[in-house]
């Protein structure tokens, strides 16, 4: 565990986790602060933010001061980070960023931006323990690309956020230093695994953020906190720094407050490198030349534009509030001249229990490199010689690894081992073609499939923790589009008409390497649907705790 000198924000203690569970929840689900009749729709956040800084309406220092405040008023209600950089390295990089302006020096795309950094990307200036026990006290000695390349554009790469252990998980209760709260209500989960970036970005403690998507980890969270997330093509971002769960299936992804600050912070992030061989050579668009102001987009008629409708996601198991909200998105689109149809796929069914054995599989060799001798929890790594170093291995793996992710290993290793290795994983991967091949062809008859994002909204922290099997069919809808590679965009499109009345998203597939679906993008996006996504709040309303101080 890292010296309070070295954290001065935060990296909690496992002990932690429990005391955040305990906390008695309140205070965050009342009047949103922004209203139908308030909300006017904006485009992107990144290139207003970019215009006040060009001419010089406002300054990088005042902009991340900004954040720094409310993440500062909020952070202790929600620990959506595990680790926040302390203000005077954040203030320096922005003081800079203000002086390159004011001496007419071209400055990055996303200068100014402060983003946020899923806990299992590497940065060298700050922990990356990936949620896990085991890498307790990694300061990895580089940059993951992604990471490497926010920094080239100008972004202040601020803190790390929380996230289920080495990704397995769909609430971010997993993680080994605390619970996050979702900013719509805080005695509900913000989803998994990458629930500390979509509740970042929620609540408006950064811009924009990292998070990976294995099975959906981007994709329902966003959908659960009420946010923009994009889960690319599997290639389009470079995997090297991200610590690896299921090498096959994982993918960087990003989250914004809108499509179009998704699209711009996926364009600085795209490309391929040589430092991953499974990175694509497919040329990047330009995805921030998509996006204009509001005012200067004229309606169209999505007249042609092939609308599919996945048939088997609004059916049994999936809350009727979730489909009410997901069919009027698609009622919306049908008014503006779209040709809506259903999809059958008859292999979706099958895609949770071949990504639940391929993705297990995976794991059990990718984790097998953590041995606690360097890095981890403190007591292991002292020299020991001839039959203690099994022990060792054993007793730093049994204590330094969370009990989802010794059960996944467990499975996937038995999945892999010779008498079981063609009736589940062999089968699985089988599974896997077959599933490619039905989006394939459905979207040779449909520009984008759309379903839910995930079949019901946020639920009570430890409402499903005990339950895995309840857990695992709640990825239901989007471990599918993992296997296929395909790139998946989650949109907020309405909310809970019950009680709870939290965020219900509508997930769009897309065909490879369509990420922004470009035929929609002043379509889709333009003012009409544009206007329709807005017309409800777009951010909770985080009642401020004056009196809340970080932990030195």
């Amino acid at each position: 565990m890292l010296s309070s000198a070295q954290t001065p924000r935060l990296l909690r203690s496992p002990a932690a986790a429990t005391t955040t569970a305990a906390l008695t929840f309140k205070c965050l689900h009342t009047s949103p602060i922004l209203t139908p009749a308030s909300t006017s729709p904006s485009p992107s956040q990144i290139l207003t933010n970019r215009k006040a800084l060009l001419s010089r309406q406002t300054s990088a220092v005042d902009l991340a001061k900004s954040f720094l405040h409310r993440l500062r008023r909020h952070e202790p209600q929600l620990s959506s980070f595990l680790y926040v950089s302390p203000d005077d390295i954040v203030l320096k990089q922005a003081e800079e960023l203000d002086n390159r302006i004011k001496n007419n020096e071209e400055v990055g795309p996303l200068a100014g931006v402060l983003v946020g950094v899923k806990d299992n990307i590497c940065t060298r200036d700050m922990p990356s323990t990936a949620g896990s026990r085991i890498l307790e006290n990694y300061r990895p000695p580089f940059d993951a690309t992604a990471v490497r390349k926010l920094r080239e554009m100008g972004a202040i790469v601020f803190g790390k956020t929380n996230l289920d252990e080495f990704g397995m998980g769909s609430t971010t209760e997993g993680s080994a230093y605390q619970v996050t709260a979702n900013p719509w209500d805080l005695s509900r989960v913000p989803g998994g695994s990458s629930g500390g970036s979509a509740a970042a970005v929620s609540a408006r403690q950064c811009m924009v953020a990292l998070g990976s998507d294995t099975g959906g980890s981007v994709r329902q969270p966003a959908s659960f906190c009420g946010v923009v997330g994009l889960k690319p093509t599997y290639g389009r971002v470079s995997r090297y720094g991200l610590v690896a769960y299921a090498s096959s299936l994982d993918v960087i992804g990003c989250f914004g407050s809108s499509v179009a600050d998704t699209g711009i912070l996926l364009n600085s992030i795209s490309g391929f490198d040589k430092f991953d061989a499974t990175s694509s050579k497919q040329e990047v668009p330009d995805y921030a030349s998509q996006f204009v102001p509001l005012d200067y987009l004229e309606p169209k008629p999505l007249k042609g534009l092939r609308v599919g409708v996945i048939h088997e996601t609004l059916g049994n198991g999936v809350d009727s509030e979730v489909v009410s909200s997901v069919r009027s998105a698609i009622s919306h689109l049908e008014e503006l001249g779209c040709t809506v149809s259903e999809v059958s796929l008859p292999s979706f069914s099958l895609g949770l229990p071949a990504y639940y054995i391929l993705a297990s599989s995976e794991s059990s060799s990718n984790l097998s490199r953590y041995d606690g001798v360097r890095v981890g929890m403190e007591g292991y790594g002292n020299q020991v010689f001839g039959e203690e170093l099994k022990s060792l291995y054993g007793d730093s793996r049994a204590e330094g690894l969370g009990s989802e992710v010794k059960m996944r290993i467990l499975m996937g290793t038995y999945a892999l081992s010779a008498g079981y290795y063609d009736a589940y994983y062999k089968r699985a991967q089988q599974v896997r073609t077959i599933i490619r091949n039905s989006f394939k062809d459905a979207l040779d008859k449909n520009d984008i499939l759309i379903s839910p994002a995930a079949p019901s909204v946020a639920y009570k922290i430890g409402e499903k923790k005990n339950d895995q099997l309840a857990m695992y069919a709640g990825d239901i809808m989007t471990v599918n589009v993992n296997l296929a590679g395909l790139p998946a965009l989650v949109l907020p499109c309405g909310f809970d008409g019950g009680s709870a009345g939290m965020p219900v998203g509508i997930q769009m597939i897309g065909a490879a390497f369509d990420e922004l679906m470009n035929k929609l993008v002043n379509e889709w996006f333009g003012p009409d649907f544009q206007k329709f996504l807005v017309s409800y709040p777009t951010q909770p309303s985080l009642s401020s705790r004056e009196n809340c101080k970080f932990s030195s």
